[in-house]
Formats: structure tokens, C-alpha cells, sequence
């Protein structure tokens, strides 16, 4: 039976989701838990790939159990085997043709900034002292929407097949009054592909770049072009949503 694992990371101690060769991964340490509870080897799929020392505030994943599952259950002894910067909020049946990252519509990212030194952020967001200009950085972002070849703000030498995405929202909000985060949603998402915009973004806001600098940037379709890649631990993967059937009965389109 194929089940869905809604899950949240802090991964400040991982080298991003998918397994790696180099360091320990969140998806490592969840199918050894899987394994561990299910006496059976466990492999899932995750909804996305974040970089190491990117954030989840949700994660969809599924896996594939050789027994039915009491998912109330489970996912309490899930959350007594992993560590505590891992988290299952709950895990569910799903139609044996579901798919965690291909079945998804869409996805959400946050990246935070602060502007004032915060111990307490200091994983969580990223510290700027430079004045940037909000207002012009959310008329770049706008801009996002009329493209769909991004490019520009992908990794090169990727096993990428497109680098087409449908961007359907994009902008900035002040937090705390000593916060921003910037918000984007989009069908799907390259490799780097957010801190790059990030970083591009912020060529806007501190004036080393116009709005239509920032437009042929795109156009342009070439990585040296666009600014540099904004530090991962302000990023957080926020939402995931699917067109699928309801865990709770019926179908609907929803951030599960």
C-alpha cells in the first residue's frame, strides 16, 4: 500500500533532502526509521530536493508498506525513533498511483532576511545590513509571472530535462519591522533556482540593477548573468499541494 508522510525539517545539520554520498540527508534518516519500524527495507520520495541547509516547514514524501498501517499510531513511534530537528505531522493512504513530487501542482517557498543582528535567527534567516529598496524589488518580482524559461537562475550541468516553470506568485512582505520574506509559488522549481532569484533581487533593491535589467537578466538565459546565490539556511520550503484525493474523503486541491 502506498502511504503519504507529511513531515518538517530544520536542516541546518543535513546535506539537503536527497540521499548523498558526502554527508548524512533528511531522507537517510527517514527511511532508516521507516526500515527500522516496518523490519523491511523502506524507500520514499520526496515532494522536492532542497540544498543542504535548506528548511521544510512541510515536506510531502510517500513510501510503499508491505502491511496496512495504523497511521494514528505510526506516525507517534515515526516520531519517537527520529531526531528532534525531524518531525511527522501525519502519514495517510493514498491511491497506489500517487506520487509525492510528480502528482504535486505546486509548491511554496519562504526565504527570510533581518535586518537586525538576532541570535535567535542566526540558522533561520539571513542577516543583511545594506539598505535595499522593497518597493522596487517587488516590482522585479512581478515580473517572474510573464516568464517561463528560467534558466538564468538554474545550476548548470543539471539532469534537468526543462527549465520551464509556471511562477503564479512572487513578493515581498515586511515581518516584525525587522523582517522581510520573500514568498514564490510555482508548478515546479529548478535546481538553486529561489536563491538565485533572491539574490538577483537584491542587485534590484540596493540599485546595481534596474527592474529591466532584472527583466533581460531572464531573457538572457545564461546563470553568469544573474546575481549570486543568497546563503540557504534563510530558505524554507513552506507548502506542497496536490489534486488528489482527500485524506479526509472526496477530492479537492489543497497544500496537504
Amino acid at each position: 500500500m502506498r502511504y503519504f508522510i507529511q513531515l518538517s525539517f530544520d536542516g541546518t545539520a543535513y546535506h539537503g533532502w536527497q540521499i548523498q554520498p558526502n554527508g548524512v540527508s533528511v531522507q537517510e534518516v527517514l527511511q532508516g526509521a521507516l526500515t527500522t519500524l516496518l523490519r523491511h527495507p523502506i524507500e520514499v520520495v520526496g515532494a522536492g530536493r532542497t540544498d543542504a541547509g535548506v528548511h521544510a516547514r512541510m515536506m510531502v514524501a510517500h513510501m510503499d508498506s508491505p502491511v496496512e498501517l495504523d497511521c494514528v499510531q505510526f506516525s507517534y513511534k515515526l516520531n519517537k525513533i527520529l531526531p528532534r530537528d525531524i518531525a511527522v505531522q501525519r502519514v495517510w493512504p493514498v491511491p497506489d498511483d500517487m506520487h509525492a513530487r510528480f502528482s504535486a501542482t505546486s509548491r511554496t517557498y519562504h526565504y527570510h532576511i533581518h535586518t537586525r543582528k538576532d541570535p535567535f535567527l542566526r540558522y533561520h534567516s539571513w542577516l543583511v545590513t545594506f539598505p535595499l529598496d522593497f518597493d522596487r524589488m517587488n516590482e522585479a518580482a512581478r515580473c517572474l509571472l510573464r516568464y517561463e524559461d528560467f534558466t538564468s537562475f538554474s545550476k548548470t550541468q543539471t539532469d534537468t530535462k526543462t527549465n520551464l516553470c509556471r511562477i503564479t506568485e512572487a513578493g515581498w512582505e515586511e515581518e516584525g519591522g525587522t523582517g522581510w520574506i520573500f514568498t514564490i509559488t510555482a508548478n515546479r522549481f529548478l535546481r538553486n533556482m529561489v536563491r538565485a532569484i533572491v539574490g538577483t533581487l537584491i542587485e534590484v533593491g540596493r540599485g546595481r540593477m534596474t527592474v529591466e535589467d532584472f527583466c533581460q537578466v531572464i531573457e538572457q538565459k545564461n546563470r553568469c548573468s544573474a546575481g549570486e546565490s543568497v546563503p540557504a539556511h534563510g530558505l524554507f520550503l513552506t507548502e506542497v499541494e496536490y489534486m488528489s484525493p482527500s485524506p479526509w474523503g472526496g477530492n479537492e486541491e489543497g497544500a496537504l
